[in-house]
């Protein structure tokens, strides 16, 4: 079912547009590099790629203040370089390396950041759900105008928790925007096969949780309903609910074969549908870049990420001491 697009599209100038491309550059280049090293051998354990799905995250982050909160699942590498995580670290840590953020311990799925108010990269599927709604409890409590983003995918929307979280959220006016990352298969289920409504974000009707679908795959549409859902959220009305119609080319991590759809489905969402190529599209007949503009934002992106490989090569590995190092907090 096509998403209902959101009613309205915010003005962007072309410095909004660049960025933007710039932006889902970085994620789409840096998830590439990442299934480089995967193949190599140099990342282990798990590792699920964001490609095709950098609108979602891109155009949020351009409706996010400063303090407002995030917290998603397992595919989070796009997430924390749109909040602004440093590619290095990011990279070092995806590598188990001393120069990540979590010291190499927490490797692809638990990666967090303090200064970004990045709360995780969550590898139990929908846990994040009602941690999310903790953050937001802290920020009502606090009363700072905060928002809390709180990410999760079709297969987890059909998991228990996260229906009691919408019904705490709502009873308790929680300032959090519930984000449902749809992009139609889950772990390799079909949403048609697994979910009994065409549309999941009208499942918050039960708790009187307003929401709607959106164009995953149109950055300013992303960045309109989230300013809309961030307005709700600040001025005390409660949490909002955003399925962002998204879609992954790659499978579910980097073990899946993605058997269950056909190599044309995935083409013809990549011929017509392309965040990336859709703001690149814009950009060039609006003429607000030209060719050697892009060519040269490109090359700076590929610069950028394979610095950050190099720098994730180079970072040891870390000390065995380290296993006995942020396991309890320190008490006065």
């Amino acid at each position: 079912m096509a998403p209902k697009k959101s009613s309205k599209k915010s003005n962007v100038s072309a410095d909004e547009l660049l960025k933007y491309y710039r932006e889902m550059l970085l994620i789409r280049r840096f998830e590439e590099k990442a299934g480089q090293l995967y193949g190599m051998g140099l990342i282990g354990g798990f590792c699920h790629l964001y490609i095709g799905q950098e609108a979602v995250v891109v155009g949020l982050e351009a409706a996010a203040e400063e303090g407002d909160k995030r917290i998603t699942s397992y595919r989070d590498h796009g997430h924390m370089l749109a909040c602004g995580m440093d590619p290095k670290g990011v990279m070092a840590e995806l590598t188990g390396r001393e120069g990540g953020y979590s010291k190499g311990k927490g490797g692809s799925m638990h990666m967090f950041s303090k200064e970004k108010h990045f709360y995780g990269g969550h590898g139990i599927v929908a846990a994040q759900v009602p941690l999310g709604a903790g953050l937001a409890f802290a920020d009502k409590y606090l009363d700072n105008k905060r928002v809390t983003f709180t990410y999760f995918g079709d297969g987890a929307a059909n998991q228990g928790q996260v229906y009691e979280t919408f019904n705490m959220a709502a009873l308790w006016d929680l300032p959090v925007v519930f984000v449902i990352e749809n992009n139609q298969y889950a772990m390799g289920t079909a949403q048609k096969r697994s979910t009994s409504t065409p549309d999941i974000y009208t499942r918050g009707t039960a708790f009187g949780i307003p929401g709607e679908a959106v164009d995953g795959m149109d950055v300013m549409a992303v960045k309109a309903a989230g300013e809309k859902a961030v307005a709700h959220c600040r001025a005390g009305k409660g949490p909002y609910i955003l399925e962002m119609k998204t879609y992954r080319y790659r499978g579910h991590s980097m073990s899946d074969p993605a058997k269950y759809r056909t190599r044309d489905e995935v083409q013809k969402v990549r011929e017509e549908r392309d965040a990336i190529e859709h703001v690149r599209e814009l950009l060039l007949t609006g003429d607000h870049a030209s060719e050697d503009d892009l060519k040269a934002i490109d090359k700076e992106i590929k610069s950028v990420v394979n610095a950050s490989a190099e720098f994730a090569k180079e970072s040891p590995e870390p000390d065995l001491s380290e296993l006995y190092t942020d396991i309890y907090a320190e008490a006065s």
